[in-house]
């Protein structure tokens, strides 16, 4: 099998790669990367020496597909991940979408051209913002929990956010363009019987993640905390209450590996993957573990709202455990401890991942 992954030097197109020949050495991984992230020529080096080829192309940019090899599959971890992204001064809301929807549809015209199939990971924020921000909460063990009883939503349980909630905008034009390209994608499966599976993915986290405070917010906050950086809980009366699940991207790998053995597979396209009740956590039970883990750090507290926040996002991914087999294998502990022994190894994480 041959696998494209576009985004390919980034956290999760990196260890997909990495997993992908560790479940098959025969499998031939190749990959494009802007190498725009901070970090991305770290793993370059290290996907090289472990016979992955990577080739500079950014997925904005027609032209960069033209020598691109054959392949079975193509992975889409190219993207930028942060909410924030197009609405703050760190990017452009034109810089977005090109990245996130002109990116896909240069990757599905690749796929039509080539007849490969393709793998999108997408991600929970395209479920619709205004019931979500609406949750009613109540506090236990300094994290929000639902009031599911006062609060009925199509799509919400105590599992969590499952497929069937809304997708009405607004999302955060982040949102926008990972839902705008889920249908384009879709489309294109139709119209030119393109195998694609689309995954909407949680938060991911692991080490050798970039952290940082709007993307990777657990290897972010873990190897901030180790340092004694300052630190703040942001929103939500300042005290770290919101809650997220976390995923590793190992666990990802395993079903997009499945997915791909099974092009024509008669199940729905679109699916949640995420770590689920069992591996969330809020801000404020991620510092008790640190505390635990390194001893006691001060954190800030500012209690001014910030755009797009929510107060307890969890992705139900029953429908992956149910048409793949799927659940994740990596617990919360684990991927925290694993962060942390990162972190330790590596005292100028930070600064590589762009935190100066």
């Amino acid at each position: 099998m041959k696998i494209l992954i576009a985004g390919i030097c980034g956290f999760t197109g990196s260890t997909l790669a990495r997993t992908f020949q560790e479940f098959d050495s025969s499998v031939e991984v190749s990959g494009i990367d802007n190498f725009l992230r901070a970090g991305g020529e770290q793993n370059r080096s290290q996907l090289k020496t472990a016979g992955v080829r990577v080739l500079h192309g950014d997925v904005r940019c027609p032209s960069d597909f033209d020598l691109l090899p054959r392949v079975d599959w193509v992975v889409d971890a190219a993207a930028n991940p942060s909410v924030l992204a197009g609405v703050t001064d760190d990017s452009s809301s034109r810089q977005l979408l090109e990245h996130n929807l002109v990116g896909t549809i240069n990757l599905l015209e690749y796929c039509k051209r080539t007849g490969a199939g393709l793998v999108m990971l997408s991600t929970s924020r395209v479920y619709s913002i205004v019931p979500l921000a609406r949750l009613p909460v109540r506090i236990e063990n300094d994290a929000y929990h639902p009031n599911f009883d006062s609060y009925a939503v199509v799509g919400l349980s105590g599992q969590g956010v499952s497929e069937k909630f809304s997708t009405t905008a607004p999302l955060s034009l982040y949102g926008a363009t990972k839902l705008a390209s889920e249908v384009l994608a879709l489309e294109y499966a139709d119209a030119f019987r393109l195998p694609v599976w689309i995954n909407r993915c949680g938060v991911l986290a692991g080490p050798g993640q970039f952290g940082k405070p709007d993307q990777g917010i657990f290897a972010f906050w873990i190897n901030s905390y180790l340092r004694r950086r300052p630190l703040r809980y942001i929103g939500f009366d300042g005290r770290g209450l919101q809650v997220r699940d976390c995923l590793h991207p190992r666990d990802v790998a395993a079903l997009v590996w499945k997915q791909m053995q099974s092009p024509v597979r008669q199940v729905e396209q679109v699916q949640n993957v995420g770590g689920g009740i069992a591996s969330a956590m809020s801000l404020a039970q991620l510092t008790e573990w640190c505390a635990a883990r390194f001893g006691k750090h001060p954190i800030e507290s500012d209690s001014s709202p910030r755009r797009y926040d929510i107060p307890w996002l969890v992705l139900d991914a029953t429908k992956a455990n149910q048409q793949w087999d799927w659940r994740p294998t990596v617990p919360v502990e684990q991927i925290l401890e694993q962060i942390a022994q990162h972190a330790e190894a590596h005292p100028q994480w930070l600064e590589i991942s762009g935190c100066e």
